[in-house]
Parts: structure tokens; sequence; C-alpha cells
């Protein structure tokens, strides 16, 4: 994620009932607690579209449809410490098990410490919401 290389990221998102699906990683001794919308790494030979789907099959167990490109954005940030830089590609994401997803529930996501589930976009302000400007995508969903 850190040095020289810039990384492609691929996130999904959904809005429902006035709630985004997102991810909350734990915090650490670097910081704090904070959300980012789902999704993780393009992988060598796959398309942005075929890795948000993979994203979502490895980490939640859904099969999306991509509804749509809401476009890319650079996130120049540093992480403990190291210059960091990712083009975040962000999709509009569907699916049935999602709509079904109650909004109360947090799910595990696989293999990782972090859990899913469904934030109101009103309790968004003021907290580190990842990629930078996803907060004003999500709110333009509604």
């Amino acid at each position: 994620m850190a040095g020289t290389r810039i990384r492609n990221l691929l996130v999904g998102v959904v809005v429902k009932e006035g709630h985004a699906l997102l991810e909350e990683y734990p915090g650490d001794a670097w910081r704090g607690s904070f959300l980012r919308a789902i999704g993780g790494g393009l992988e060598f030979g796959e398309t942005l579209t075929e890795g948000v789907a993979r994203e979502f099959r490895e980490e939640l167990g859904v099969e999306v449809t991509i509804r749509r490109s809401l476009g890319a954005s650079d996130n120049i940030f540093t992480w403990q410490g190291v210059p960091a830089h990712e083009v975040v590609h962000v999709f509009e994401v569907s699916a049935p098990e999602l709509d079904a997803w109650p909004l109360d529930e947090r799910r595990p996501i696989a293999d990782q410490p972090n859990v899913a589930g469904w934030w109101p976009l009103a309790s968004l302000a003021g907290r580190d919401v990842y990629p930078d400007g996803i907060v004003g995508v999500l709110a333009a969903l509604r």
C-alpha cells in the first residue's frame, strides 16, 4: 500500500434507506477506527468491474451487479509515516443479498478483523471515512 508505487483501488458503494454499506477497520496504536467503502486492490489481468465483483465475493460472499461507474479520484496520504498513493475507482453496485441485509446487522469480513454493515449517512460527518470524498458520493446516491 505504501512506498513509491501507485495502487489501483476498487470500491463498491450501496445506499439503502439513508444508510451506506461500509467496512469498519478497528483502531490500532497508530490511529483510531475508520470506515471504508468495500473493495480492495486490482489484480493483474482483471478488469475494474471484475475486480469489484471479486472483492465483494471474497469479503462478503455476495455476487454483485455493477450498476455504473461513479468515477475515479486520487487518494494521496501517509500510512504509518510512509507516503502512499491510490487511484480509487468507485462503482455503484447492487445485489439481492444486500437488499435483504438488515440495517442493524454487522458481518465479519472474511480473513480480516473488520466488520461490514450499514451506517446512517447522517452519522458520517466528522468520522474518518475513506477513500477521501466518498461521503459526498454516498450522499448523492440517497
